[in-house]
């Protein structure tokens, strides 16, 4: 059994996808980050970093924080989604760590100026939504020659696909990015990712472009 803290935010959702893609049961553990709950000791003590998602395996005793080591955790874990090659864990290992320090980061900072605080800081919104756009360009030249982003669907596919599926928060048009809208279409029609997708926040669809 895996204890999963979250809550409903791309780095959240990238985990409990991952748990419903390898079939593993878990048990989710709510962390309101409106509420500040990330804050506690309690939870403190399995993410130094004050930062969901984090897991305790129940069956090892480890904990796990950081989602893109979580994934790299329960990929060895089931022996899924994370092949043990050197050659595609090293292209897994690429493009996870792109997702981890530039699709994650810059798309958030988009967030809050594009989103959150529109009219604030208009230079801040003209270079956050620029920087998308060349990241949406990136995956979109990734996926002219493959089905998904490292060949087979891997732990990098739901590594980034949460954030894309906050496309309009970046006010980024997928229909501009035919490779990466039909890799983020072919990703949320499985069944899993629909379910995960919606932890913990029952019956959440997944945004779809026009």
């Amino acid at each position: 059994m895996i204890e999963l803290y979250t809550w409903g935010t791309p780095n959240g959702r990238k985990i409990s996808i991952a748990l419903e893609e390898m079939g593993l049961p878990y048990r989710v553990v709510p962390i309101d980050i409106g509420k500040d709950e990330q804050f506690k000791p309690e939870f403190l003590a399995i993410s130094p970093n004050n930062k969901i998602p984090a897991i305790v395996d129940r069956d090892t005793g480890f904990s796990v924080f950081e989602s893109g080591a979580i994934l790299m955790y329960l990929g060895d874990k089931t022996g899924m989604l994370y092949p043990a090659a050197q050659e595609k864990r090293l292209r897994i290992h690429e493009w996870l760590m792109w997702q981890m320090s530039s699709v994650g980061p810059f798309l958030g900072r988009a967030h809050y100026f594009l989103k959150y605080n529109p009219g604030k800081a208009p230079f801040a919104e003209e270079w956050f939504h620029a920087e998308a756009r060349r990241l949406y360009g990136v995956l979109d030249r990734l996926l002219a020659d493959r089905e998904f982003m490292c060949g087979e669907y891997s732990i990098v596919d739901i590594a980034t696909f949460p954030w894309i599926a906050r496309f309009e928060w970046q006010r980024i048009d997928l229909n501009d990015y035919p490779n990466a809208r039909r890799w983020y279409l072919a990703i949320a029609a499985r069944p899993a990712v629909k379910k995960g997708f919606a932890v913990p926040d029952a019956g959440l669809q997944i945004p779809m472009p026009d």
